[in-house]
């Protein structure tokens, strides 16, 4: 079994710039800071709205 996936992500220029002052802020790398980004994004929408289930493969 895999244990990562690879994403491609097109950014903006401001999002960038922000999204790397932001991971340097938090001591982390533009790729775990987006990582805990979206980790966040999911507990949160799992609070409102109940677990959400992989898809099958």
């Amino acid at each position: 079994m895999e244990k990562e996936k690879h994403l491609g992500l097109r950014l903006d220029v401001e999002t960038h710039q922000k999204l790397k002052s932001l991971s340097e802020l938090e001591d982390r790398s533009i790729n775990r800071e987006i990582a805990y980004l979206i980790r966040q994004a999911i507990a949160e929408h799992e609070k409102n709205h109940g677990e959400l289930k992989p898809p099958h493969s």
